[in-house]
C-alpha cells in the first residue's frame, strides 16, 4: 500500500518546515492592533467575487475618475482614451473614445527630445460635468494642452459618448503640458478654476480661472511668496454664508516653503483660499487675484522627547459633506519626505479651524535675513481675503478696493497661524511599514450606536485599508481600528484615485495599470456566529439572528445585533444558539520527527493560545512552550515528537476580552521503527531492525515497477501490524499514519524519486547505491 511512502514524504515536509521557521519563531504569538483584522489577497477577493477589473490594451494611467450616479456611469480619463463604464460592473458596457494627439504635435514633441511613446501622447488630466448633456475634458496633447466638450446624453438610456470636433479648444491654463505634473481643478457653473503649470518648461505655476464670460484671472506671476514650485492636489468650492457672493474656492497643494530659508529646502503642505467673485484690481493686480491667501496645514505626532515629527507631504484630500453644507469635514492623507523616518498619516480638519487661521495674523518679513513674524501693524479695510459682498461691507467688486488693500494683499499672501488637525493628532497613523498612503475616500455610515466615518485608504502597493475611529471613553479620545487590508491590484501598482458610490455600496479604484471595483463590505466572510460578527466591529454589518449581513437602520429585525463601539460578544450574543461548531481533526506524528498543528484565526488581531488534554476525560491545561514546542503565526510546531505528546490539542483565539475555541486536533504518535523485525523470542532488535527496515525502504525506492511497490508496501504493512502470539490472519490493520487515504493507487513520493531515471530503461542517471557507511543509519 501507499502508506509507507506518504509517511516518509510527511517526515521530509516537517523537517523542512522546522528548518525554515525555527529562526523566525517566537515563543508566543502576539497580536497587535496595528495589524489589519482581516487581510485578503487578490486571489481571495477573486474567490469571493469581491473584485472586478478593467484593463485596456495600449493604454495606461487611469488616474482621472468622474462618478455619475444619475447615469450609472464611471467616466475615466487615461492615456489616449476617454472611457464610459458601468457603475454596476466596470468590466461590462464599455464605451470608449480614442483621443490621441495629432501626428505633427507628436513629431514636434519628439524633436524636442521627449519620448515619442511616453511623453508625446495625450494624457487626460481634467474631467468634469459641464451640464446635463456634456462633460468637459482636457489632456496634455503631446505638450500641446487641449480641451474638448464630450457629449454623453441626458439619460441613462442615451448611449451617447462622443467628442464634438467643433468644440475642441486650447487647454493652456487648464491642463499641464507635462504628463508628470499634477493638476487640480473644479468646474463651478461655466467657470473652470485650475491649479496648473502654464508653460512648456513647467516653471510658471498658477491658479487660473478660465471659461465663462468673465475675464481670465490668475495668481501673481514669478513671485515665490504666492506659489513656490507647487504640486497641486485638489480644489473644492465651499459656501461661507447664504449669500453666494461670500463663496470661496479652496486649493490644496504642497510647495517649497519660503519660511524655511536658512534651514535647507523644506516642503510644506498648504491650503489656499480665494473668492469666487474676485475680479482683480483696478490699477494694481489687474487680472490677478486680490483675495488669495494661503497657510500651512500641520499633520504631526509628538515624540517621546516632546518634539514633533511632521508628515510634510500632502497626498490627497477628501471633503465629507455634513448636514451643514458650509462646514464639511476635511480628510487628508500625508506622507513624509524624511530619509530616516518612513510613515503616513490621515489628519482631519474642520472648516471652523481653517477659517480661524485665515482670520489670524498675517505673516510678515521685513528683509531677506529676517524670519517671518506676525504682522503687528494696522491691517487696511476691508481686510485682505474678504470677499466683496453686502454681508461684510459695502464693496460690490474687488475693483473698488482701495490701493492700500491691494498692495497689502500683494505682499502678504501668507498667514502666520497654521491649521492644526482635530485633537492636534492624526486619526490614523502607520510608521515603519513597507507602503505609503496615496489616496483617501470616506463614507459616513449609520450604525446601531451612532454614525461612523469609514475611511478607505489607498497605498502605493495596490492595497486598500478600511479604517474607522471609535470613541474609547469620550469622542475626544478615539481608538483607530484597521478592519481590512485588501489587495485590489495583483500587480501591486500604486493607487492614484478612489471614488465611492454610497448608492451602490461600491468603491472604484484607479491605478497606472487598470481599474478595480470592490464592495464596501463583505459581511459574510466574518463568520457564521453572532460572536464573530460582533467582533468584526464593522459598521456595515450586523447579526440578524441567523447570519452576519448588511446593517440597515430602517429595518426592524428582532434579532439584529451590532456593537461597533465596544464589540462585546459576551453581552451582545448571550443566549445565542448559532454558535460555530468546533472543527475536529486527527493527525499522526512520527516519534522523534517534527509535526505541525496548523491553526490560523480569521482575525489577525486575535491572540492564539493552546491547551492540551491527555484524554477527553482528563483535565485541560494550557500548553507549555519551550525550545521543543514552538508557537508560530500559523500554528504549533513540535520540533521533536515524543510519545507523551499523544492527546487532544485545542486552539483558542482571544480578542477584545472574548475567547472562542477554533479547532481541536487529536494527535497520535507513531513509533519511529514501526516495521522492526521480530527475533525468535518475539522482541525487536533496534540495530538490526533499522538496517532491515532501511533495506526494505531501499527496495521500495529503487524498484522500477510501481505495482510491485504497492504489493511490497502491503506486505510491510501487514508485517508491522502482526503482534507477538498472533497469526497474520488475526492481525487487524492499524490506522494509516498522517491522515493517508486507504487505497491510494500510486505514491507521489516514489514518483518524485524516479524522476531521475531514464523513462525507457529505468536505469538511474546516478548510482542508486550509496557506500555502506552512508547507507546505514
Amino acid at each position: 500500500m501507499t502508506r509507507v511512502r506518504m509517511l516518509w514524504s510527511s517526515l521530509l515536509f516537517f523537517a523542512l518546515l522546522a528548518v525554515q521557521q525555527t529562526s523566525g519563531l517566537s515563543k508566543t504569538t502576539s497580536s497587535s492592533s496595528s495589524s489589519p483584522r482581516m487581510k485578503l489577497a487578490y486571489q481571495d477577493l477573486v474567490a469571493f467575487q469581491g473584485v472586478r477589473r478593467f484593463e485596456l490594451e495600449r493604454s495606461c494611467c487611469f488616474n482621472t475618475l468622474l462618478l455619475d450616479e444619475e447615469r450609472g456611469r464611471l467616466f475615466v480619463g487615461a492615456k489616449n482614451f476617454l472611457l464610459s463604464l458601468s457603475l454596476d460592473n466596470i468590466a461590462k458596457q464599455e464605451h470608449k473614445i480614442y483621443w490621441p494627439a495629432p501626428v505633427d504635435w507628436r513629431e514636434e514633441c519628439n524633436w524636442a527630445g521627449k519620448d515619442i511613446n511616453v511623453d508625446c501622447v495625450n494624457y487626460v488630466k481634467v474631467l468634469h460635468h459641464y451640464n446635463r448633456t456634456h462633460l468637459y475634458a482636457c489632456g496634455t496633447g503631446a505638450f500641446h494642452p487641449t480641451c474638448a466638450f464630450v457629449e454623453v446624453g441626458q439619460k441613462m438610456e442615451d448611449h451617447v459618448f462622443r467628442i464634438d470636433p467643433s468644440k475642441v479648444e486650447e487647454g493652456k491654463g487648464k491642463s499641464p503640458y507635462d504628463p508628470r505634473h499634477q493638476a487640480a481643478s473644479i468646474l463651478i457653473g461655466d467657470e473652470l478654476y485650475s491649479g496648473v503649470a502654464t508653460d512648456l518648461m513647467g516653471r510658471d505655476f498658477t491658479i487660473f480661472r478660465s471659461l465663462g464670460r468673465r475675464t481670465s484671472i490668475r495668481t501673481e506671476q514669478h513671485d515665490s511668496r504666492w506659489l513656490n514650485e507647487p504640486t497641486f492636489i485638489n480644489a473644492f468650492w465651499v459656501p461661507e454664508s447664504e449669500n453666494p457672493d461670500d463663496d470661496k474656492i479652496f486649493f490644496f497643494f504642497r510647495e517649497t516653503a519660503v519660511e524655511g530659508q536658512g534651514l535647507g529646502k523644506s516642503t510644506f503642505s498648504r491650503i489656499g483660499q480665494l473668492c469666487r467673485n474676485d475680479m482683480g484690481g483696478q490699477r494694481s493686480l489687474v487680472n490677478k487675484w486680490t483675495t488669495f491667501l494661503k497657510t500651512r496645514l500641520i499633520c504631526s505626532v509628538v515624540g517621546s522627547d516632546g518634539s514633533d515629527t511632521y508628515f510634510d507631504e500632502l497626498r490627497d484630500v477628501f471633503l465629507l459633506p455634513t448636514r451643514d453644507k458650509k462646514n464639511p469635514l476635511v480628510y487628508t492623507v500625508f506622507s513624509t519626505s524624511s530619509s530616516v523616518f518612513r510613515g503616513s498619516a490621515v489628519c482631519l480638519y474642520t472648516m471652523s479651524d481653517i477659517r480661524r487661521a485665515f482670520l489670524g495674523p498675517f505673516a510678515h518679513k521685513e528683509g531677506p535675513n529676517y524670519q517671518y513674524v506676525p504682522f503687528q501693524g494696522k491691517v487696511p479695510y476691508p481686510r485682505p481675503g474678504m470677499c466683496p459682498s453686502k454681508t461684510f461691507g459695502s464693496f460690490e467688486s474687488t475693483k473698488e478696493f482701495p490701493d492700500d488693500v491691494i498692495q497689502f494683499a500683494r505682499h502678504h499672501p501668507l498667514m502666520y497661524n497654521p491649521v492644526y488637525p482635530l485633537n492636534r493628532r492624526p486619526v490614523f497613523l502607520r510608521s515603519n511599514v513597507d507602503y505609503s498612503f496615496t489616496q483617501i475616500a470616506v463614507d459616513q455610515v449609520g450604525a446601531a450606536d451612532g454614525q461612523y466615518d469609514v475611511m478607505f485608504i489607498g497605498t502605493d502597493v495596490g492595497t486598500v485599508l478600511k479604517v474607522i475611529s471609535v470613541p474609547k471613553d469620550s469622542w475626544k479620545n478615539m481608538e483607530e481600528l484597521l478592519l481590512e487590508e485588501l489587495q485590489v491590484f495583483k500587480d501591486s501598482s500604486s493607487i492614484t484615485n478612489l471614488q465611492i458610490s454610497s448608492k451602490r455600496q461600491q468603491l472604484y479604484v484607479g491605478s497606472e495599470t487598470g481599474l478595480a471595483q470592490v464592495p464596501l463590505h463583505r459581511c459574510s466572510i466574518y463568520g457564521k456566529a453572532c460572536a464573530e460578527c460582533c467582533l468584526a466591529r464593522d459598521p456595515y454589518c450586523a447579526w440578524d439572528g441567523t447570519s452576519c449581513t448588511r446593517y440597515l437602520a430602517n429595518t426592524k429585525r428582532r434579532f439584529r445585533r451590532q456593537d461597533v463601539r465596544n464589540g462585546d460578544p459576551n453581552t451582545l450574543c448571550s443566549g445565542d444558539h448559532h454558535k460555530p461548531r468546533v472543527l475536529e481533526k486527527k493527525l499522526y506524528g512520527v516519534e522523534g520527527s517534527s509535526t505541525f498543528l496548523e491553526c490560523i484565526p480569521k482575525s489577525l488581531q486575535a491572540q492564539v493560545t493552546w491547551t492540551f488534554q491527555l484524554r477527553s476525560d482528563s483535565v485541560r491545561e494550557e500548553l507549555r512552550l519551550d525550545e521543543r514546542v514552538l508557537q508560530t503565526e500559523r500554528g504549533l510546531l513540535l520540533r521533536s515528537v515524543l510519545k507523551r505528546d499523544t492527546g487532544l490539542y485545542q486552539c483558542h483565539a482571544m480578542e477584545h476580552g472574548f475567547t472562542q475555541t477554533l479547532l481541536g486536533i487529536t494527535l497520535e504518535v507513531v513509533p519511529s521503527d514501526p516495521y522492526a523485525r521480530l527475533d525468535p523470542q518475539g522482541h525487536t532488535s533496534s540495530s538490526s531492525s533499522q538496517k532491515l527496515w532501511y533495506r526494505d525502504f531501499m527496495q521500495l525506492v529503487d524498484h522500477p515497477n510501481l505495482n510491485a511497490v504497492d504489493e511490497m508496501c502491503e506486505q510491510l504493512w501487514k508485517r508491522k501490524n502482526r503482534q507477538p502470539g498472533k497469526t497474520a490472519a488475526d492481525a487487524k490493520p492499524a490506522a494509516p499514519p498522517l491522515g493517508v487515504r486507504v487505497g491510494a493507487s500510486k505514491w507521489k513520493f516514489a514518483k518524485e524519486i524516479r524522476k531521475g531515471r531514464n523513462r525507457r530503461t529505468h536505469e538511474p542517471k546516478l548510482p542508486h547505491r550509496a557506500p555502506r557507511s552512508t547507507r546505514e543509519w
